[in-house]
């Protein structure tokens, strides 16, 4: 079966934020697959703010993309034929190979899901998104029942599962976010305590403070910058802090925090994570998650774009808030809205 596959190459390296022209749609005729490896129609692509420092062309704990080569990224797809013994053809598979429409992967580097959830929540809550949100919050904060917990870009795909799994744990829980409609589903949907729209406020420590007026023990950070200086000064002593993004500076030079003299002076725990390197945690994380959504603990959102075509916007939109939850890309043909459960 001879398949001619669309996907987007990194055209040029960008600087500052990232723009459409930095972005190549290109057509290329796939080779059958070879023994152990699948060919995927991909259903749903995945968008997530790391992409950015990939493309920067510097060493990091992923390879950087390569210009005029494909762009790579989480996607669920429904296999299309299987050199594996291990897959059939009409088996609904994550895998790595997105940015694309068709695509070869590698047997050993695809997963079958199960689809009594709905196939798309394995690129959120079940995929690296809920992953980082599991190891920074249980691995690094280790809530204890009565703390507080501060949250940042607690609307996004990290964020929100960040906070229901300080709910689970029995923490009063302060979230951060950029617009009135996203705080309100955390308040009455994942269960934040109090929440604070950073682009309402010119003081974010007054703002976390009054949020917070006993302290915070635990901060998720996934934004840097201001969010990460009002977490330093309103951290009690011992307080620990996940670090698992700044998305305030992928697009900048980065700024250091001008009070990090308070992680000696509060004695506090700062500590950096990627998921790849916990995958030992990874079956208990797909355990413990799936159950949580199976007893309505665990609830998420969805920014669909549809097309393929969309892709590009789809992620820039990432930088400006524009999406609620998850960023998705929905590749499904017309007439397939099967999604082997209900909608979140």
């Amino acid at each position: 079966m001879t398949v001619v596959a669309r996907q987007f190459h990194l055209g040029s390296r960008p600087e500052g934020l990232p723009q459409t022209n930095n972005f190549q749609l290109v057509e290329r005729k796939l080779e059958a697959p070879r023994t152990g490896q699948l060919l995927v129609r991909n259903r749903w692509l995945s968008v997530d703010p790391y992409m950015r420092g990939r493309m920067t062309g510097q060493k990091s704990y992923m390879p950087p993309f390569a210009v005029g080569e494909p762009l790579d990224g989480a996607a669920i797809g429904v296999v299309v034929e299987s050199e594996d013994d291990r897959f059939s053809a009409g088996d609904v598979v994550s895998h790595f190979a997105g940015w694309r429409d068709f695509a070869i992967t590698d047997a050993s580097s695809a997963t079958k899901i199960d689809r009594t959830i709905p196939e798309q929540a394995y690129l959120g809550p079940l995929g690296f998104p809920g992953f980082a949100a599991y190891i920074g919050m249980l691995r690094i904060g280790k809530p204890r029942a009565g703390e507080t917990v501060f949250v940042s870009a607690a609307a996004g795909s990290v964020g929100s599962l960040a906070v229901q799994i300080a709910k689970i744990n029995q923490c009063r829980v302060v979230a951060s976010a950029g617009a009135e409609d996203k705080l309100r589903w955390l308040r009455d949907e994942a269960g934040a305590d109090a929440t604070i729209n950073y682009k309402e406020t010119s003081d974010m420590f007054a703002s976390l403070r009054d949020a917070a007026p006993d302290g915070i023990d635990i901060y998720f950070d996934n934004v840097g910058g201001t969010h990460l200086e009002a977490a330093l000064e309103a951290a009690n002593d011992f307080a620990r802090f996940a670090l698992c993004g700044m998305i305030e500076q992928y697009n900048s030079e980065p700024v250091g925090p001008r009070n990090i003299y308070a992680v000696i002076e509060k004695s506090l725990l700062l500590q950096g994570f990627i998921t790849i390197h916990n995958m030992s945690v990874w079956e208990d994380f797909q355990r413990d998650v799936t159950q949580w959504i199976v007893d309505g603990k665990v609830k998420w959102q969805e920014t669909v774009v549809r097309g393929l075509e969309s892709t590009p916007s789809a992620f820039l939109d990432l930088f400006s808030g524009k999406n609620t939850g998850k960023m998705i890309v929905d590749l499904r043909e017309p007439g397939d809205t099967g999604t082997g459960g209900a909608s979140p």
